[in-house]
């Protein structure tokens, strides 16, 4: 029963980390939303440009 225990332990332990690194995903998600959305009223093409980038990369690893 032991090996058992490990073995739901680890399973937790991944899908904790998987909820986890999906929250932290999201949040930084929602954070570029709205420095894009921030550098659209300011007329800042540079950090609109930036950020949309940085955006399209943490999409493409999701």
């Amino acid at each position: 029963m032991g090996k058992m225990n490990v073995t739901n332990d680890i399973m937790l332990g991944l899908f904790a980390e998987m909820v986890l690194d999906e929250a932290l995903r999201k949040y930084k998600e929602q954070y570029l939303y709205r420095e894009i959305d921030e550098a659209l009223a300011k007329g800042d093409e540079q950090s609109f440009f930036a950020l949309t980038a940085e955006l399209n990369t943490l999409r493409s690893l999701a």
